[in-house]
This record gives structure tokens, sequence and C-alpha cells, in this order.
């Protein structure tokens, strides 16, 4: 009965996080556009830096189309390339009409003198329509893939796309319109009503520990993104922007592990707070909460705190703030805010370092006993496991303690002998000819692999080596030619080796310190040497 249990827990974990991050995926690339509307909002809307009639009229067409038609290209390309993604905006479309007119009607009623509902931005309705529409096309084409006659193909893929697409926007402006409709009505009540009675900061003890298990982007994307930016529409700035996003709480915790940690987790501390609070990378101080579970305490506090001066000072973003770095947020942050949103993250930042301290120091004699460096190792695998797939900024909190030795480059063969698995091979056989493109691949291409990038253009441009080209990429999306040299932390080299099989592959276990880029500096000298 307790497996059962557990398995079950574990299942729908981890069905949430799926959840998550395909809800991540839609919004993500389409942030530039969220910080763009932004931007347009802080300088000339009536309350803005230099307010411009003219110029304002453009944001409330980019908030009530483009954004959400951006989001429904990227949900149905996701699904369905393309293809997909033309048919969800098509789909949205409709929802966005049927928004509305519903609207409209409700209006039409209400009597004279009575505040008319604004209108609803399909945020959520683009999120429901883009990947449906997609995966229903996909469906659809495979029914009749085989039965097309040779000479019929664009005659048939163009008319079933915009049939297809015809019907999907009936479906949008009718049921979907009216249902997401609805949705943001409650949500915002429900919003409006934990504002109103002061209970806002109480949302904190389920956004902080679902940080900790990613559990958040369903919460954050999914719920906060979108009434977030409807509130920023119509007073231009949002508190919602700021449940997630401040990066205080998770600065306390490391800084108390600065002062007070012990072993590798005191050494790797004052790296992640740095990743953590300019980089914004959150993720990076997880580890150290599932050291000791009881920091949950201090991060909610933390995060209460934040929320609670946010709300005293009527403090708010005019834009989302991705990923949560103290730049993001200072840059997002609205005119008349910047006292309220600074307070907030010294603050929080104050009392999770404060409540985590104790904690430590109450542990501190027994960790010092015991000095097992595997904590940190055992979290960032727990962290890992939630997460739902490996992150190379995790794997490197316990390399950038050792300063990066050699150890580095034996990590992933020890690992996996400790697993009982065969070892991953470090890096292939020199491709011939000389190196002209690298690339650094991860699972979302940003973040940790954008680092290692960074950091191995600065050694090849201390080492005198020009004309070679340093991205960073997602894997799914290296394909043939794309580079000469492929580098990934050791967990997903044979996924990038399946995509890109003819490249020379090289494996690290930390992207911010590798051995091993040493390695590729004096390849790419010898292939440039070798050509000429």
């Amino acid at each position: 009965m307790t497996t059962t249990t557990t398995s079950e827990r574990g299942g729908a974990r981890v069905a949430v996080q799926r959840f998550g991050t395909f809800l991540s995926g839609m919004i993500m690339p389409n942030i530039p556009a969220l910080i763009a509307w932004g931007i347009f909002t802080a300088f000339f809307i009536p309350v803005g830096w230099t307010p411009n009639a003219p110029l304002a009229t453009i944001v409330e067409p980019m908030i009530h189309y483009l954004l959400p038609l951006l989001i429904a290209n990227t949900a149905g390309r996701m699904v369905y390339d393309t293809r997909g993604g033309v048919v969800g905006v098509v789909a949205t479309m409709g929802a966005i009409a049927g928004s509305d007119h519903l609207i409209a009607e409700f209006n039409e009623t209400l009597p004279p003198g009575a505040e008319p509902l604004n209108p609803i931005h399909m945020f959520i309705g683009a999120m429901i329509l883009g990947p449906l529409a997609a995966w229903t096309m996909k469906r659809l084409d495979a029914l009749w893939a085989e039965h097309v006659r040779a000479g019929f193909e664009m005659l048939v893929n163009m008319f079933s796309a915009g049939i297809w697409g015809f019907i999907m926007a009936i479906v949008g402006f009718y049921p979907v319109a009216w249902l997401v409709n609805g949705i943001m009505t409650v949500l915002g009540n429900a919003v409006n009503w934990l504002v109103e009675t002061n209970l806002l900061p109480l949302t904190s003890i389920l956004i902080e520990p679902a940080k900790v298990f990613f559990l958040n982007n369903a919460i954050n994307h999914g719920v906060l993104t979108p009434l977030g930016t409807a509130e920023a529409a119509e007073t231009g700035k949002s508190i919602l922007f700021l449940l997630e996003a401040n990066p205080g709480p998770g600065l306390g915790i490391l800084l108390a592990f600065t002062f007070f940690g012990v072993g590798m987790a005191k050494a790797s501390a004052p790296g992640a707070a740095i990743i953590q609070f300019f980089g914004g990378i959150h993720e990076v101080y997880f580890p150290y909460v599932l050291m000791k579970p009881l920091l949950l305490i201090a991060a909610i506090a933390g995060g209460a705190t934040g929320v609670a001066t946010n709300m005293v000072f009527d403090a708010g973003l005019r834009a989302p703030a991705s990923p949560g770095s103290i730049i993001a947020v200072l840059a997002q942050t609205a005119s008349d805010s910047y006292l309220g949103v600074i307070l907030s993250v010294v603050l929080s930042a104050a009392v999770s370092f404060a409540i985590a301290a104790v904690i430590l120091r109450a542990s501190r004699r027994r960790d010092l006993e015991t000095e097992n460096a595997g904590d940190l190792s055992d979290a960032i695998a727990r962290t890992e496991a939630n997460k739902g797939k490996s992150s190379t900024v995790l794997a490197g909190l316990a390399g950038s303690s050792a300063g990066g030795s050699p150890a580095d480059a034996q990590a992933p063969a020890a690992a996996a002998g400790r697993a009982g698995a065969a070892p991953v091979p470090s890096g292939d056989a020199p491709s011939p000819g000389p190196v002209g493109s690298i690339i650094f691949a991860c699972d979302a291409g940003m973040g940790s692999s954008a680092m290692g990038a960074t950091v191995l253009r600065a050694k090849l441009k201390s080492a005198g080596v020009e004309g070679v080209t340093v991205s960073n990429s997602a894997i799914s999306k290296l394909g043939p030619g794309a580079a000469d040299i492929v580098i990934t932390h050791a967990d997903l080299t044979d996924r990038a080796r399946a995509q890109i099989p003819e490249a020379e592959h090289v494996s690290v276990d930390n992207f911010m310190s590798s051995p091993r880029y040493e390695e590729v500096v004096e390849r790419v000298r010898q292939s440039r040497a070798e050509a000429g």
C-alpha cells in the first residue's frame, strides 16, 4: 500500500513537472516580446516616464493580439512545427474575437454609469488552443497521409490546414472563449480577495516549496503571468510578477551557507549566490534546501516578507522578470516602485538569512563532526530527480567547490560506474579539417550552456585564437552541419550525439570550470596548424 501511494505521488509530481515545462516552453521564448511591451508601457502610457499618446496606441494591440498569437504560434510549433503554429494562431484569433464579443454583450446589459468589464487577454486561450489545434491537425494529416495522389499533396496540405484552422477558430470563438473568460474571472477574483484581505504573502507557503521541487512553472506561467499581464495592462504594474521571481529568499539561504555552512556546501555557496542573484538561475540554491528541509521555513518566511513589503509600498513590475535576476527585476520595476521592490529583495534576503543561519548553527557541530561532503552531491542528485532532467548548473556546484580540478573530467565515468552503467566517453575522435564552430548544448539551450559558451570564448580569446564561432543551443535543435565540436554535460552527450553524429563530442561535468576547455583550445589550435 505504501509503495503504491509513493508511486502515485511520484507520478503526479512528474506529470506536474512536465506540464509546467510545457507551459514554460510556450512562454519563455516570447519573454522578449513581453519585455518590449513593458518598455512601451514604461515610457508612453499616461503614467509613464515620457507620455506619448500616438506611441501609446501600440500598447493595447500588443497585449491583446500580438502576445497571445506569439504564444499560440510557439505552442503550435512545439507540437507540429510551422504547420501547427499556423493553425494554432488561427484558432487563437477565434478565441480573442469570441472573448471580445462576450464582454461587449455583457457591457451592453449594464445600467448607465456602471463600470464596464475590461477586455480579457487570451494568454490562457493561446496556451490551450495552440497545442490543441496543432495536435489535432497532426492527427488528421496522419489519417490521409498515405491516400493522397501524387501531385495533389500541396493542394491537400493547404486546404486541410485552412479548413481545420477555420473549424478550430469557431471552437475558440464559442466554448474556449467562454471557458477562459470564466477562468480568468475566478482567478482574478481570488487574487483580489487575497490582496484585499492582506493574505497575499501566504502564497509563499505554496510557491517557495513548489520552486524547490520544480512544480512552480505551472503556477508561474499558467496563472501568475496571465493575471499579472492583465493587471499591468490596466494599472501599469503588477505585484504578481514578483511572487516567484524575487531572488531575495534564495540569496539569503546561500549567504547563510557561506558563513555558517561546512565542507563542500560552504565552499560552493558564494559562487552559487552570484549565479542565483545576478544570473537569475534560482535552481542553484535548491540542493542546499534539500540538504536541510527545515530551510523551507527560511524560504517561505523570506518570500512572504518580500510579498508583504511590496504590498505595503504598492510596488510591482511592468512585465515578467525572466530570468529572476536582480538585473531583470530592476529593469522591469515600475517607475514608482523602486523603493518597495529593492526593500522587498533586501528584507526577504535578510529574513531568509536570519532563519537559515539559526538552523545551520543549530546543526553545525554535528555537521563538522560528520563532515559529509557527499551531502551536497546527494542533494544535487535529488534536485535533478525533482527537475526530471539533468542540470549542468547544478552539476557544476560540486566541481566549483574544488576549483575545477582535473577530477572533473573523470566524474562522468565514475558516476556511471557507481550506477552500474557503461562509462560515458569524454570525447570523440577529431574530425578532419579546421574547427570553425563550437556549440554548447543543454536541454533548454539557455542558462548553463550560455555560461559555458562565455567561458570558452574567453579562453579562446586569451589564447589568441580567432575565427571560431562559439554558441549555445538546445539539444533538440542540433542538426547536420551545425558544428564541428559539440560540448555537453556528460549525462546529455548520448542525446547530442544522436542529433549530430558527425560532430566531435566533448563531455564535461562542470560548465563553469572544466579542464576539458584547455583540451578544446589546443584541439582548435592543432586543427588550424594542420590546415595551413
